[in-house]
Parts: C-alpha cells; sequence; structure tokens
C-alpha cells in the first residue's frame, strides 16, 4: 500500500472511516494498491475540475434520457464520478461463486416444477415453496426447449466488515438495471479518458451479444432462425429506457402485449405486413400479467394463450414463468444447502447469517432482539418494508412485532451489516459512502456467463445502507482489472438513443390497433403502478 498524501479531495476521508466498515480504497491513511492510479489522478485535480465533470456526466445523463421513475417522476439516474474498482483475483470468485449459485437455482426450479425431489428428501420443506405467492402451479411439468429457466439473473452482493463478499439476495425473475452498467460505462469514459486509459478494465459491451445467443439457443425444437422479441409493459413503464436499450442493441423487435397475438397454440407479431412468427419473448413485466387467461384478468398488458403456447412448446419465455420461488427471502436461507444437495460442493459466495421467523426458536430470539437486527418481508423488493431495529422508534418496533407474530413466514432477520465504502463525490467533497454489487448472469443452457463488473449501487445519504435509488441511491462504473496477461479487448462503438431498430425497414415493426381511451387509461394504469419487475422499474436497483 502506498502512504495517501494530505490533498484537498482526500485530506479528510480517513478521518471519516468507520473501524467496522472494510472501505475499498482505503485501510485507515494507506491506498490499496489496486486504487493507487485511481486516487493519484483524482489528488491531482482540483475540486473544481472533479465538480465539472461530475456536472457534465449529469446533465449528459439527462439529455440521452438515461433515467428511472420514482412515484411517476422521471429522474436522471445519479452516476457518480468516482469509479469501484474490484482486483482480478477478487472477481474470479464472484464469478465462480455467482455461476455455481445459478446452476443450483436452475436445478432447484426444474426439481419444484418437476420431480419435487428436493421435498422428498427433506432438503426443502414443500409448504415453503407452495406457500410462496411466486409459486405458479400452472407451469407445472413446463419443460423450457434447452432447459433454462434463468436466461438472466442478478445476485446481489455486499462486502463485510472483512472485505469477503457475500450474498444478500438473489433475482430470478427479470432483474433490471444492467442499461445502467452499459451506459455508465460510456459516460465515464468520456468523462474521465485519462483515468480509463491507465488501467486494463474488462469491457461490458458484449452484453446484448451474450443476452441475444442465450434468447436464439432457447427456441423451440425444430427452429434454427428464431424470432426474438423484448416485451415491454409500455411506454409509461419506468424502465422502459432499459427495454428500448436492450431491444436496440440486440438489433430486435420491441413490443407491447397488444402487438402479439396467440392463434392455433402459437404466437404472432402484428405488423404491417401481416402476422409473423415469434418463437422467443423475453418479458419484462411480470408474471400476473402475463396471460390474463391464466392469472389476472383484467390485465391489459400480457397475451391471452400465451402460457397454453409456452405449454405446447411453440414459444419460449425467458425468464421462465414461476421464478419468482427462488426469489423468495425465505427459500435464499436455503440456497447453501441446494448447492451441496444439487452440485456437491461447498458455496463459494456466502449467504449473510439470516433467521427464519417460521421457526419458533429462531423467531423467539429475534423477537428478543428486534431493536439490534435489520427485518425483511420475504416478497419485498427495492427496499420496502424493510426495518433496520437500531433506528426504528418503539412504535415501529411494536409494529413490526405485531406483524410477524400475525405472519411468520413473511419475515427473515439479519444481523446489522456494514456495506463496504468507496469514496463518492457529494455536496461536501469526497466520503464513504456504502455499495453494494448486481452482478448479472446469463445462461445459454451451455454455459453461465457472468458480466464482469455488474451494477454497482451507492447509498449517498450520509450512514443511509439502503442503496436503492428510491431511497436517494446512486450508481457507479465498476471496473473489474483484468489479469496481467488476459487481453483486454475494447469497449464497442458508443451507444445511440433508444428507439426504433436501427437498419429495419419502416414497415417491418409492430402495428399497434387502435385502442379506446379507458383502454389506454388502464394501460397507462398498470404500467405506471405495478412492480412488473421483481426489484423494480420505478428504481432500476432492487
Amino acid at each position: 500500500m502506498s502512504q495517501a498524501p494530505r490533498d484537498d479531495l482526500f485530506g479528510s476521508y480517513s478521518d471519516q472511516l468507520d473501524s467496522r466498515t472494510f472501505d475499498e480504497m482505503f485501510a485507515a491513511d494507506d491506498v490499496r494498491d489496486n486504487y493507487a492510479a485511481v486516487h493519484t489522478a483524482f489528488s491531482e485535480m482540483d475540486a473544481l475540475d472533479v465538480q465539472a465533470r461530475a456536472d457534465s456526466l449529469a446533465s449528459s445523463y439527462l439529455d440521452q434520457g438515461v433515467t428511472f421513475g420514482v412515484e411517476g417522476e422521471e429522474r436522471p439516474f445519479p452516476l457518480d464520478i468516482v469509479p469501484r474498482l474490484i482486483e482480478a483475483d477478487a472477481w474470479r470468485t464472484v464469478d465462480v461463486g455467482v455461476r455455481q449459485r445459478v446452476n443450483a437455482l436452475e436445478a432447484f426450479l426444474d426439481d419444484v416444477y418437476g420431480a419435487g425431489e428436493v421435498f422428498n428428501d427433506g432438503v426443502v420443506p414443500r409448504q415453503v415453496v407452495t406457500s410462496s405467492e411466486h409459486f405458479h402451479r400452472v407451469v407445472a411439468g413446463i419443460t423450457p426447449p434447452n432447459g433454462v429457466r434463468i436466461h438472466v439473473s442478478g445476485i446481489d452482493l455486499i462486502r463485510d466488515g472483512d472485505g469477503e463478499f457475500r450474498v444478500l439476495e438473489d433475482n430470478a425473475r427479470v432483474p433490471s438495471g444492467v442499461s445502467y452498467v452499459m451506459t455508465n460505462r460510456r459516460a465515464m469514459s468520456a468523462a474521465l479518458p485519462e483515468v480509463f486509459a491507465d488501467h486494463r478494465i474488462r469491457p461490458v459491451s458484449s452484453y446484448s451479444r451474450q443476452l441475444l445467443g442465450a434468447l436464439r439457443a432457447a427456441a423451440p425444437a425444430g427452429v434454427t432462425d428464431p424470432t426474438v422479441v423484448v416485451l415491454t409493459p409500455g411506454v409509461y413503464n419506468s424502465a422502459y429506457f432499459e427495454h428500448a436499450l436492450l431491444a436496440r442493441t440486440m438489433g430486435i423487435e420491441l413490443v407491447e402485449g397488444r402487438d402479439l397475438v396467440c392463434r392455433g397454440g402459437r404466437v404472432h407479431m402484428r405488423t404491417t405486413r401481416g402476422l409473423e412468427p415469434v418463437h422467443v419473448i423475453y418479458r419484462r413485466l411480470d408474471d400476473e400479467f402475463l396471460d390474463p387467461v391464466h392469472f389476472r384478468a383484467d390485465s391489459m398488458l400480457g397475451i391471452p394463450g400465451l402460457i397454453n403456447a409456452a405449454r405446447a412448446g411453440n414459444v419460449s419465455i425467458a425468464n421462465a414463468v414461476g421464478n419468482g420461488v427462488a426469489d423468495d427471502k425465505l427459500l435464499y436461507t436455503y440456497v447453501p444447502d441446494l448447492i451441496r444437495y444439487y452440485l456437491h460442493e461447498e458455496p463459494v459466495l456466502k449467504n449473510v447469517d439470516t433467521w427464519r421467523m417460521a421457526e419458533k426458536d429462531a423467531r423467539e430470539e429475534v423477537l428478543d432482539r428486534l431493536d439490534e437486527l435489520v427485518l425483511k418481508p420475504v416478497d419485498g423488493s427495492g427496499g420496502k418494508g424493510i426495518v433496520i431495529g437500531p433506528a426504528a422508534t418503539q412504535g415501529e418496533l411494536d409494529t413490526l412485532r405485531a406483524a410477524i407474530l400475525r405472519d411468520p413466514r413473511a419475515w427473515i432477520a439479519q444481523p446489522v451489516i456494514s456495506l463496504s465504502t468507496v469514496p463518492t463525490l457529494v455536496e461536501d467533497g469526497i466520503r464513504p459512502r456504502h455499495v453494494d454489487l448486481r452482478p448479472f448472469a446469463v445462461n445459454d443452457g451451455e454455459r453461465v456467463w457472468v458480466l464482469p463488473g455488474g451494477l454497482t449501487r451507492v447509498a449517498l445519504p450520509e450512514g443511509e445502507l439502503i442503496v436503492n435509488s428510491s431511497r436517494g441511491g446512486g450508481s457507479k462504473d465498476t471496473w473489474v482489472m483484468a489479469d496481467p496477461a488476459e487481453p483486454v479487448a475494447p469497449e464497442a462503438p458508443e451507444l445511440g438513443h433508444h428507439g426504433v431498430v436501427e437498419g429495419l425497414p419502416p414497415d417491418h415493426g409492430p402495428a399497434h390497433d387502435t385502442v379506446e381511451e379507458p383502454v389506454e387509461q388502464q394501460q397507462q394504469q398498470q404500467q405506471a403502478t405495478d412492480d412488473p419487475e421483481h426489484a423494480t422499474e420505478e428504481d432500476p436497483t432492487c
């Protein structure tokens, strides 16, 4: 490590560090080796230069429409000027651990909707799954063409006080936020070109190619040139930016439910040239809105008959319907056992210690320590419903106690873990702020590929441990360092604005039918207020 000079930007930084928290740039007054060049670069800038670059980042995001929605309001997504660096050997552990976890969850979902051996062998109680609101019997027995149910996953990680990565939760429905990984990299390479050039950073621009490959590999049997589409709730959904960007960078159509129709057990897309077959649907809305025949009858966002077409083997849905049982925070507590059961391996990434409120002894211990622990609803997302005991009022704790006793299965408890910190530019200068990490993994049936970096979310308010943007959080560009001998490909050319797929004739896209105004209003309400992507598309982060 190198001694940090006492400069204007970092002069008082070390004084604000908590000895119980792992800071990723500093160990006391020493700069960690992997951050030495970044620290030097920022130390050579004056405060006005750093602020000017940060302001340029913010204005460029606003101009490009890189936004997220909170309570109906579109806001530019905060991107911090200081990147987060992850050394190569630490990333190897993350890469192996994420792939291991995805493989175990794939085996679990195949078992849950198939033979159910995990129940018969006593690894997971059947009631844990059947009592989950995301378990859908209607898809039992449906086997995906290439066996993949989790085409895209986001495994949320934190670094504990020792700097060890631990899993905070799993996202196997439709995890959001990857668009910010892509746009963050583009923006940071422009804002800090000299710093970027001094580092060997693994690129993130191949994500769309990897995703399209996985979606094409999921095509029904006998289809060699599948038509793949991205299904969005529509322009009123707060993550529409991400849906449009992914469709454009993959070179495929972005469609709404009204653009698709099921006939004869097959899905077709309405175009100005007539109906065209659709073989793979990358859906960005929740199970309950996908098919009004089997789920919510009032849904204006889905496609009637879609589940029947999937059961007939004529269309693949990515991610698979029913994956939410793997996201349930109660099931999370069993994942280490699932890794041992299905893969015969020890977990590479540990869970955070967790108490199950459905178990009497654990419940009694937690109720005696409510003011010391973090309580989470098992089906919560975006930080909603979380109670941090040490920060709660007595009234909040009393309400929480009653909720746990009323429905113990709905809650888990965890110790208060001080997430690692990274230097972050705030109003008072560069200060330590807590971060987490969402690596994205893509499964094509042959291998699980982990995007090198993922979405780092940063809690901007001082002392805040919940990183979601709905709580005032932002993001950082995550730089994964390459090994010295590893070739590093350049990032792809800059991304364009979201919109129609480039290079297609104007009459190729989906043809929208005329919809009466009351139906339009209902669609807008569902798009804007429902939570179509486990984590929220009201918030790119949950």
